[in-house]
């Protein structure tokens, strides 16, 4: 059975907008969805709408078929919400358009990166327990990135600050929630030596 047949009648009706014209949900959501500078969640874009949930999840669908389609556009279900994306097919041509500066993480950087990812909220002082070598500059570098925050303190002696991912983490890993993250073994990683961070310091600096 098609996504059209299981729409209901609310979803599906035209209504005029306030300049005359006549808009359904689906170009209302898609019009949400271009203007949104980060993923739009399900239910801010139900209460703009004045919506159901439901209804606005029906429209999503609706508007994936049209891209489906033609168009060189896609709905993608990012960090707990949904964003527009150019289809897969077009990366080559984006990425030769707007030329991106690689920003490449150093393995001592993905390392904790992981760590914070899979344990958090977790301190700078179990980080480095788990890699065995100092990890301030990492985490400074996560931060500035917008990959990792300060997201409290731990009520132990000395109140150490605690981290946790971002929801650019999860844009940029394209990673609709933590739950995604495949099963890891950290206590497995490989104990880091000294002269090994000073060489991903010297990479990451050059």
């Amino acid at each position: 059975m098609s996504v059209s047949e299981n729409v209901s009648p609310e979803v599906s009706v035209i209504e005029p907008s306030e300049s005359g014209a006549f808009v359904s949900l689906p170009d209302q959501i898609e019009a949400i969805l271009f203007i949104s500078d980060a993923p739009a969640k399900l239910q801010e874009i139900a209460r703009t709408l004045g919506r159901s949930e439901g209804q606005v999840e029906q429209g999503i669908e609706l508007l994936e078929r049209r891209y489906e389609q033609a168009g060189a556009l896609t709905v993608v279900r990012i960090a707990g919400g949904y964003q527009l994306a150019t289809k897969s097919e077009f990366s080559e041509l984006v990425a030769s358009h707007l030329k991106p500066q690689k920003q490449r993480l150093s393995k001592s950087m993905l390392e904790v990166l992981a760590i914070v990812a899979y344990k958090q909220p977790i301190t700078t002082a179990e980080i480095e327990a788990i890699r065995g070598v100092q990890s301030d500059y990492g985490i400074k570098v996560l931060q500035e990135r917008n990959l990792i925050y300060e997201s409290g303190r731990r009520p132990t002696p000395g109140r150490p600050i605690e981290f946790s991912t971002t929801a650019q983490f999860l844009h940029q890993f394209n990673l609709d929630s933590l739950h995604q993250l495949q099963a890891l073994e950290l206590d497995a990683l490989p104990k880091r030596e000294p002269d090994e961070l000073e060489g991903d310091l010297q990479g990451e600096e050059s």
